[in-house]
């Protein structure tokens, strides 16, 4: 019989890390020391919380970059940042009149403010240097989407600490898939508001899928596990092979391709590009978009030199176009491929100022032949929107939309291309083809259909 509930090894060890008694009797949870000498004696000491501070791979001199405390509590990793020449933002999802005690025999000028970490990415704040989420996650009842958010609002580099659960036995070998306990009520530290338990190995994997680059371990202690997030990839080496050709970057929704993404939806984007490296691998690429390193999900071999890989779209891209490049371990950055985020497509006025046979380019005809299913025609079109794709242009003849096989950016004369086909049976002896892109729908362009 299994044993009951209250008596369960793994539960007793949760419920043990409870130290509500320690901090109500201190009434700080931070140490804080005053200019003036006092000190306020919290749950964790002044040596390591300067330890902890250690840690972080920030340079010592913080003047010019700015820190957001997400979970701020007492203040003293906040008002640490200011000391060392920060602008701090500060916030946790209570006000805490412990902060505003400190903050004013402080004499600091650290912005505060109550907001749920859900809420952040709304309140218009311009990307942090460094943004610290520390003894936050394990409290949430959404770890991953708190991440993301964590991570949109940071240009450099986030410190993560939370409570993790790695001294469990899981079975033979343990799991080779990251794992996170869930706790419905008190289970952790008899508290309603602890909600996740991972394992240090989740930890990190959470944080990489939030979107960071690259994840450090910096230090676990006391059941607490804290690791550097890095926006970017590591240091670029001295290049020891010609780096790759990027061919497209476009959507990796099933059947979209094209170049236009939305910075709150969970995108893909797909990168195809040939390399003369040899036996890469997924770990060997080194993808950025915008500037911020994204890691590669998924990598394969087309052939000896060509490859695709999908990735995600970083999170806190601002409107407008941004570059895509790729490079690996051993080599320098490809050429750029453009996409939009957040780009609306919009034009006054879109006209069809040719039209010919997508094979044989004879003008004004489509060709079909005796056992063609499909006639192609090649439009050019002015008027598109600089970020015109095939999700986003329509082709129609009479009430049927046709398929829309490829649509070029329009080249310097304005004017893109817009590939279509049409079924061949019962084809009449001409068709007239219609464009709508934008809010605006072009002149009608007639095909002639010569059967040969």
């Amino acid at each position: 019989m299994a044993p009951e509930e209250s008596q369960h090894p793994i539960l007793e060890k949760r419920r043990s890390e409870d130290f509500s008694e320690e901090l109500r009797a201190t009434g700080w949870y931070h140490s804080i020391d005053l200019p003036d000498g006092r000190v306020i004696n919290g749950f964790i000491g002044i040596e390591e919380l300067r330890e902890r501070f250690a840690e972080f791979p920030l340079p010592r001199d913080l003047n010019g970059k700015r820190v957001l405390d997400i979970g701020t509590w007492d203040g003293w990793f906040a008002f640490e940042a200011e000391r060392r020449g920060a602008e701090v933002v500060a916030v946790d999802n209570v006000e805490q009149e412990n902060f505003r005690y400190a903050r004013r025999e402080l004499g600091s000028k650290v912005k505060y403010g109550v907001a749920e970490v859900y809420e952040l990415r709304g309140k218009g704040f311009e990307p942090f240097d460094y943004v610290f989420f520390l003894g936050v996650l394990y409290h949430l009842r959404h770890p991953l989407l708190a991440l993301e958010s964590v991570c949109a609002l940071t240009k450099d580099v986030a410190i993560v600490d939370s409570f993790i659960v790695d001294d469990d036995y899981r079975g033979e070998g343990g799991s080779p898939i990251p794992w996170m306990e869930f706790y419905e009520t008190t289970e952790l530290s008899n508290q309603v508001d602890n909600w996740v338990g991972p394992t240090l190995e989740c930890l990190m994997a959470l944080c990489r899928s939030a979107g960071f680059a690259r994840v450090e371990l910096l230090n676990v202690k006391h059941r607490h596990a804290r690791v550097a997030c890095y926006r970017h990839w590591e240091p670029r080496q001295i290049a020891s092979t010609t780096p790759p050709v990027l061919g497209a970057a476009f959507s990796g929704r099933w059947g979209d391709n094209g170049i236009n993404f939305s910075s709150k939806k969970e995108e893909f984007v797909t990168l195809w590009f040939t390399s003369d490296e040899k036996d890469l691998r997924r770990e060997d690429l080194r993808p950025e978009i915008g500037g911020f390193g994204t890691r590669a999900l998924t990598l394969e071999a087309h052939g000896e030199k060509e490859w695709h890989a999908n990735v995600f779209l970083p999170p806190g891209l601002q409107p407008g176009w941004h570059n895509v490049q790729l490079r690996t371990v051993r080599s320098d950055f490809s050429n750029p491929c453009r996409i939009a985020v957040d780009v609306e497509f919009k034009t006054e006025r879109i006209e069809i100022v040719a039209a010919c046979d997508a094979k044989s380019g004879v003008r004004g005809e489509a060709i079909l032949h005796a056992d063609d299913q499909w006639g192609y025609v090649t439009l050019w079109v002015l008027g598109l929107a600089a970020n015109c794709d095939r999700n986003n242009v329509r082709v129609y003849c009479g009430s049927s939309r046709l398929p829309v096989d490829f649509v070029s950016l329009p080249d310097a004369a304005g004017a893109g291309q817009v590939n279509t086909r049409f079924r061949a049976a019962n084809c009449p002896a001409q068709i007239e083809i219609v464009i709508e892109h934008g809010g605006a729908r072009s002149n009608p362009s007639t095909i002639l259909i010569r059967r040969p």
